[in-house]
């Protein structure tokens, strides 16, 4: 009796194994398959549907040696265009030159030094270029900072790399993109300008958008400098009214990196499947930028702030003329326009 009762209980511990089994399977099978959905919902994400092509124009892309900055100068090169890689790290450009020339089929692609950290090169990037090229169409002012440190003005990193650079770039290129005629200036922002403020008596004391180098210091001066994006595109578009050229800032989305390298292998487990669901790659983070660049008929949208393909309307700070006015009256100043 015993014997039977012993068997009985293993066949019931047996059976018990194997529907807690199939329970633990059938969960596995429903995560992976809402993974699944979500992964094609979350990663879809909009395209540049523009077919156009570029053959005869000239673009320069800022920070095209790497990440959105790159694919986007392969894009430009398959369609045929003069593409300039501006770039601070000449081995890095020079061997992205290389891959781009190899992967577009297009060896119209150079690289250009220019280091935005500093206006004197800037100054001499545009005096290069306005010498050796005779048309621009296309200006992706792309590249971007966040960290400590200062220019060699001594402005904060994000503050005189995002906006000032770029400003000043921009500033010394408009008469030959006004030349060309039709041409566009596209700023590469990101929604956290939402988290952005613009603080001039700061900007005055410190030469910067924040007052300190703490990590959360960093963070807002970047968060900052987006803003500053948005509302320098926003007065752009203001002095450009009526002559043929049009810009666009825009959110390029959430871009995944290398973020999880230095976690533990269970914190990676954890994390690596949301960064691949969530995070897009840089040729996803580059349809934005591409749309803005490319799609025809936006030119009515002259000035305004693109996410996905699309425009988005910005906050009540991003939209405000006077604070835009204001903020390119003292770039101007810092950068000795004026």
């Amino acid at each position: 009796m015993l014997g039977v009762n012993s068997i009985r209980a293993t066949d019931e511990l047996a059976h018990r194994d194997l529907r807690i089994m199939d329970v633990l399977l059938l969960a596995l099978a429903v995560i992976v398959s809402l993974y699944g959905v979500m992964y094609l919902v979350c990663r879809r994400g909009a395209q540049c549907e523009s077919k156009s092509k570029l053959h005869g124009k000239t673009i320069i892309v800022t920070g095209g040696n790497a990440g959105i900055g790159k694919t986007t100068a392969v894009d430009l090169a398959r369609r045929g265009a003069r593409v300039i890689l501006a770039c601070r790290n000449k081995q890095r450009a020079e061997a992205a030159v290389c891959d781009i020339v190899k992967e577009s089929g297009n060896n119209q692609v150079v690289y250009m030094h220019l280091d935005l950290a500093s206006l004197r090169s800037v100054r001499s990037f545009t005096e290069t270029f306005l010498k050796q090229e005779p048309r621009l169409d296309l200006l992706i002012n792309n590249a971007g900072v966040i960290g400590s440190g200062r220019t060699e003005e001594g402005f904060g990193l994000a503050f005189g790399v995002n906006h000032l650079g770029h400003f000043l770039l921009t500033c010394l290129l408009l008469e030959r993109l006004k030349q060309t005629g039709s041409a566009r200036v596209v700023n590469v922002s990101a929604l956290l300008y939402h988290l952005g403020s613009v603080h001039f008596p700061t900007l005055a004391a410190l030469k910067d958008l924040v007052s300190g180098q703490s990590t959360l210091d960093n963070i807002q001066a970047y968060c900052s400098s987006k803003l500053c994006n948005v509302l320098f595109t926003r007065e752009l578009a203001n002095r450009l009214e009526g002559s043929g050229v049009t810009c666009y800032s825009l959110h390029p989305g959430v871009i995944r990196t290398e973020i999880g390298r230095n976690m533990s292998l269970w914190l990676r487990l954890l994390t690596v499947p949301l960064i691949w669901l969530f995070f897009l790659d840089a040729e996803s983070g580059a349809q934005t930028t591409l749309h803005c660049s490319l799609q025809e008929g936006i030119e009515s949208l002259n000035g305004r702030f693109f996410s996905d393909c699309a425009v988005l309307e910005v906050n009540a700070k991003a939209r405000d003329d006077a604070l835009a006015k204001k903020l390119w009256e003292e770039s101007e100043r810092l950068c000795g326009l004026s």
